[in-house]
């Protein structure tokens, strides 16, 4: 009996290509971490040329390390920060200081409830993991500058019909990625969210590329929804960053997002489709997002939101994926106009998406008034490591 004691408690160490997991009995813990650094190159607008240099650089993208677990079948918990990002002026909601910082409790039938902070059951693009992307960069409008990607509060989730169909509910500071800096913004509101997808003919991870080489066609179709209504006090304003670059991340007042997406994979091919669409109703007829226009034209509120179309192909004999993405986004839609971009990217497997050596390039078919840029279009190459 005493030799089985101490045969329980002895940590055992394994390491399966990647992550290290420690193992006592019912509790098991695992280490892992994502690293991965690139090369930046911009052709900078002529008349831009002397505001400032193009600013090619190298820039480390990833230092994460993170700490996950199970105790039993019940408990889940993860715990993932950015290296990288620590000391930044600025939060980026692509990149923050701190990925993960939650429990999850799978012992209640009805659904699991998780905890903390995490990624936000919103937006399949945003859900897709960097590390099983081939692009540096996602598209604009679910990179997080049109909407919070991470948030403090409580998910409530469950799967049905073997993990075909996925329910999330879930309510939030609404602060989003800048939470640390203390407490709720003096509005005191909440956030919430929902989102249900649906796959078939068997489960469909939130993944883009089809690694698998799935043998029969497989398809995913999603839509989710946020609300939120925050009523500032007289003389407060929201926490430093937190409305985001746009000043429409929050707003006081009414806020409501619908997004609807759907994916499909065949035989290494694959392609995406999502469109985001956010309606904004301001407390004050004043606010500038309404842009100084009569309330019968705006009808008090203003709307935000894009499109992205997506193509990928997985060329499995040469390691190599391919992929081609077209994008709008419409920052305000009493402001005439919209920004298009067009990118492609091309990634190298050296050990599956574990390690990948990632190119992507980007052209600026269109701008919009309201985010004029100094560069016209954008290479970046680097490698990918992940340890998970």
């Amino acid at each position: 009996m005493k030799q089985l004691i101490i045969f329980v408690f002895v940590f055992t160490f394994i390491t399966t290509k990647a992550q290290v997991t420690i193992g006592t009995g019912d509790h098991v813990v695992e280490i892992g971490g994502v690293f991965s650094t690139y090369l930046n190159f911009r052709t900078i607008k002529e008349d831009a040329a002397n505001q400032n240099k193009n600013k090619d650089r190298f820039k480390l993208r990833d230092a994460r390390f993170f700490i996950e677990g199970r105790i039993e079948n019940k408990y889940e918990y993860k715990i993932q920060a950015d290296l990288s990002s620590l000391g930044a002026s600025e939060t980026d909601p692509e990149s923050p200081a701190l990925y993960d910082a939650y429990i999850k409790y799978k012992g209640f039938k009805p659904f699991n409830i998780t905890v903390g902070y995490g990624k936000l059951p919103y937006s399949r693009a945003s859900l897709v993991a960097f590390t099983n992307s081939p692009y540096w960069q996602r598209a604009e409008v679910v990179r997080g500058d049109l909407f919070s990607r991470r948030d403090v509060g409580v998910t409530l989730d469950q799967s049905l019909w073997n993990n075909r169909i996925n329910v999330y509910a879930g309510v939030y500071t609404g602060t989003g990625e800048v939470f640390w800096q203390g407490d709720n913004d003096p509005s005191g509101a909440f956030e919430y969210i929902g989102r249900i997808d649906f796959s078939y003919p068997s489960r469909y991870r939130y993944q883009d590329i089809d690694t698998r080489v799935s043998p029969v066609p497989m398809i995913s179709i999603g839509t989710n929804a946020r609300y939120s209504k925050r009523d500032l006090p007289v003389g407060e304003t929201f926490i430093t960053g937190e409305a985001g670059p746009y000043g429409i991340k929050v707003i006081d007042g009414k806020r409501l997002g619908i997004g609807i997406d759907a994916s499909f994979q065949y035989k290494g091919f694959s392609a995406q489709f999502e469109t985001q669409q956010l309606k904004a109703t301001p407390n004050n007829v004043k606010d500038p997002n309404l842009r100084g226009l009569p309330k019968e034209l705006t009808k008090g509120y203003f709307k935000s939101g894009g499109w992205i179309a997506q193509a990928n192909y997985f060329i499995q004999p040469a390691k190599t994926i391919v992929s081609g993405r077209y994008e709008q986004l419409d920052l305000n839609d009493l402001v005439p106009g919209n920004s298009r971009r067009l990118s492609a990217a091309v990634a190298y497997q050296l050990n599956g998406s574990r390690s990948m050596i990632k190119a992507q390039y980007f052209k600026i078919l269109k701008e919009e008034s309201i985010d004029p840029l100094r560069w016209t279009e954008q290479f970046r190459i680097g490698w990918q490591l992940a340890l998970n």
